[in-house]
């Protein structure tokens, strides 16, 4: 059935600025937001919490009652664990890598999935991750891949954690990058990659307000029948 509103969905590698181009793009458009990762860092948290470690050997039976009982909320900028804010636990490293690694079973992707598409499933809305464009939402009527180099994510994701208090340096940053890169393009399951369909937009040198601009641009292009574009 035709959503009376797109689905926006924004995929691309960690420290790729996602989040950000993703909420000032809902915001511009007066559609909803949803970050997928934060999710998925939920779920990191949850499991560490009960003791379960991604080297588990009987991990695919120790999480399911984590995943049976999960209730993740959104609330603004504000993200909520089972009704216990956990907004700023989400943004350590640690728990980072621990979802990157969560996130390579099917059981926690299919669990995530289904929750991702009951957020979205009336469209109006943004969503942003590693596989909504390939995986979540095939069928969305906007895709975009955003990507940049390495050094450039690295600086900018340094930046963020130092900015909530986070204890790291550049050097730590850039090599759990270059980790999770490796990782999420190489796993089996729902691999990081461009839709055939999304657009691919290179934010290294490019503002948040051009990155916004270019998305706005391009859905004014693709859609004469969509919605007028709310002007930011």
């Amino acid at each position: 059935m035709k959503r009376e509103r797109p689905v926006i969905a924004i995929d691309g590698p960690v420290g790729a600025g996602k989040s950000t181009v993703a909420r000032a793009l809902a915001r511009a458009l007066g559609y909803s937001y949803l970050n997928t990762g934060a999710m998925y860092r939920a779920v990191a948290i949850a499991a560490r919490e009960g003791g379960i470690s991604p080297d588990d050997s009987d991990l695919p039976v120790r999480i399911v009652p984590v995943l049976d009982a999960i209730r993740i909320k959104f609330d603004g900028e504000r993200i909520f664990l089972n009704d216990r804010e956990v907004t700023a636990a989400i943004a350590e490293p640690e728990i980072g890598d621990l979802a990157s690694r969560f996130s390579a079973l099917s059981i926690v992707r299919a669990r995530m999935r289904d929750l991702q598409r009951a957020a979205g499933k009336q469209g109006g809305v943004v969503m942003e991750g590693r596989d909504i464009g390939t995986a979540v939402f095939p069928d969305a009527e906007f895709k975009f891949y955003l990507d940049a180099d390495v050094s450039v994510r690295a600086a900018r994701r340094f930046a963020e954690l130092r900015a909530k208090g986070v204890a790291t340096t550049h050097e730590e940053v850039l090599n759990q990058l270059i980790e999770r890169d490796r990782r999420d393009r190489g796993r089996e399951l729902a691999p990081l990659k461009q839709a055939d369909d999304a657009i691919r937009i290179d934010s290294t040198a490019m503002t948040l307000e051009q990155e916004v601009a270019a998305m706005k641009a391009e859905i004014g292009r693709r859609s004469k029948s969509a919605k007028p574009l709310k002007q930011s």
